[in-house]
């Protein structure tokens, strides 16, 4: 097989898409128009029939990367015996914003030397929903798959004739030979149930360098000077390439079914939009002084809970429809291991920490000194209610466990939803009953002191009246819930039973059944941030940085023996994680304990 490490692609995109670029120059992951559709690129699903987009030195090569700085657009350095070339990959923009179709641009300078470069253009079977073909037209060869119409491209990238690879489909490919100071160009273009245009390669070629413009433009934007500076302006970076342009939502991850155990089955699809994760990202793009992107994930949020309502649900598809029901794909999935599947189960269940994200979402934004139109007041007034009549039901938790529980960080969500309901209320942004709110949050906050803390265990539980650990309660030292001495004992105990050096499992037993969660180490780090055990934090920081890939991405999971990733990539969560504790770091820890990092 020829499947690569997770750690070893990085992503860009277009704000509709997102490609992932291989440490070997293919392009084994794109799904077209659109990042929830299927992608005629998969071949990190189907190692044979999933399709992909190579371009590398025909001979013996190492390999160095990075992205141009303050964009994400790849630049990949190939060496070999005889010389050096450099690639630079880029989903294209326009002129005015995002093209119309998709644009996939790569770029291949000479450096030193001489360099034989070969390129293949293997579209996929869309994850065997569709057979590709070529069809030969006056302009030149088009992919079709499906629905979907491929037009290749080039500046002096040497085609072969369309060419049949059996059992692994059609094929375009070519080859060329790199000198210092030779310039060629692969490029693809693609659209959906409409026209195919065939770009000029000029084009596309200056398209590189004005996206690159683009990025630089939106990074000038970016507001942040604190530690960790570049990995948080990558982090935001990364971010930015989840946030699907059309109407603001946010994906959870570019990637559905990469494997979080070896033993399969927990293979979820990610390409949705998590109300969770909206209010995070909320969070962070205020405080980077994001505006535009700020107002349109709300707005997105809001408009799609009301087609939707009343109740709440955990996710939505990028377009603001409900989560279809799972199906799965007839392919063997990454090094094997399925199912391969569209759609997330989780979409029907209850999750009342969601009550606390979407009212953080909305207190975040009235901060930040906006305004809420009188619809969505009276909205979230009737969401405080709700949280008011369902707190004391069991339900499924942070992580979609089939069983209902009453776990305590989804009391502690729902705390936190009347908080912030008593605040607007107060602010005179909602109506509603702020005494009632106000009674009911004491009363959560009493429950949850007497049956959800264990002085034997020295921390919050995972469950009322239980003895396990869940790595989830630490979000609610952020929240507020508590930054004293009990969320300090409760990291010491989380340390002690989930601790993997400075990585985190998620909760009691997840040692035999996944990797360590990304995102729960940087919680950790947060939180230590907010009881005061600064020096901690910045000790714990310093080692997490270190555990991304080489180009500053996380995926969701990370194996503690290895460091190697597990799980979508690049994971919201994950780098939310890492912005959020960074801000929070930068606003508590003193200034002097920040220098030099």
């Amino acid at each position: 097989m020829t499947c690569q490490p997770i750690e070893s692609y990085a992503p860009i995109g277009d704000g509709r898409t997102v490609a992932l670029v291989g440490s070997d120059g293919s392009i084994d992951w794109m799904p077209l128009p659109e990042l929830a559709s299927d992608a005629v690129f998969a071949r990190i699903l189907d190692d044979s029939t999933g399709g992909c987009f190579e371009l590398a030195p025909a001979a013996e090569f190492t390999m160095r990367r990075r992205y141009v700085p303050e964009t994400n657009v790849l630049e990949t350095t190939f060496t070999t015996a005889d010389g050096v070339v450099r690639v630079t990959d880029a989903l294209v923009s326009g002129v005015a914003g995002r093209l119309p179709w998709a644009e996939l641009a790569r770029r291949v300078d000479g450096v030193k030397g001489e360099v034989p470069m070969a390129w293949a253009v293997r579209p996929g079977t869309s994850l065997q929903t569709a057979s590709p073909w070529i069809e030969q037209t006056p302009h030149g060869a088009v992919i079709r798959c499906g629905r979907t119409g491929m037009s290749v491209v080039g500046l002096d990238h040497g085609p072969y004739t369309p060419d049949d690879d059996g059992a692994a489909g059609p094929v375009l490919a070519g080859a060329f030979t790199t000198t210092p100071g030779s310039r060629h160009l692969v490029a693809i273009a693609a659209t959906h149930d409409e026209p195919l245009p065939f770009p000029d390669p000029h084009a596309a070629d200056e398209g590189i360098d004005r996206t690159i413009a683009n990025w630089r433009m939106w990074s000038r934007v970016f507001s942040y000077d604190g530690p960790w500076d570049a990995h948080v302006q990558r982090s935001a970076l990364a971010l930015k390439l989840l946030i699907y342009s059309p109407t603001g939502a946010i994906a959870a991850a570019a990637t559905t079914s990469l494997p979080e155990s070896p033993r399969g089955g927990k293979n979820w699809d990610y390409r949705f939009a998590w109300v969770r994760d909206l209010a995070y990202t909320a969070h962070a793009l205020v405080r980077f002084g994001l505006r535009e992107e700020t107002h349109a994930a709300l707005s997105w949020m809001l408009q799609t809970i009301r087609a939707h309502g009343p109740n709440l649900h955990v996710m939505y598809t990028l377009d603001g429809a409900l989560v279809p029901a799972p199906t799965t794909a007839d392919v063997p999935g990454w090094h094997g291991i399925g199912p391969v599947v569209t759609g997330n189960p989780a979409k029907e269940q209850l999750q009342l920490g969601v009550y606390g994200d979407l009212m953080a979402i909305c207190r975040t934004y009235v901060e930040a000194g906006n305004v809420l139109d009188t619809g969505t007041g009276r909205m979230l007034a009737g969401i405080a209610d709700r949280a008011c009549d369902l707190w004391r039901n069991p339900d499924s938790g942070m992580w979609e466990l089939p069983e209902l529980q009453h776990y305590t960080s989804s009391k502690m969500g729902c705390w936190k939803a009347l908080d912030d309901a008593v605040w607007l209320a107060e602010a005179g942004v909602i109506p509603g009953s702020a005494a009632r709110w106000q009674a009911e949050r004491d009363r959560i906050r009493e429950w949850i002191e007497q049956r959800c803390w264990s002085e034997e265990r020295g921390a919050y539980v995972a469950v009322a009246d239980g003895d396990d650990l869940d790595a989830s309660v630490l979000l609610h030292a952020a929240s507020g819930f508590d930054r004293g001495e009990r969320m300090s004992r409760t990291i010491d105990a989380l340390t002690a039973e989930l601790g993997a050096g400075p990585l985190l499992y998620r909760f009691t037993g997840a040692d035999q059944i996944e990797k360590t969660f990304v995102a729960c180490a940087f919680w950790r780090a947060h939180a230590m941030a907010c009881v005061g055990r600064h020096d901690e934090a910045l000790e714990l920081m310093d080692a997490l940085v270190g555990t991304a890939n080489d180009v500053g991405i996380y995926a969701e999971m990370i194996d503690e023996t290895d460091g190697s990733a597990w799980g979508n990539t690049p994971q919201a969560l994950s780098h939310l994680g890492f912005l959020s504790a960074a801000l929070t770091i930068r606003e508590l820890v003193p200034e002097h304990k920040l220098r030099g990092r």
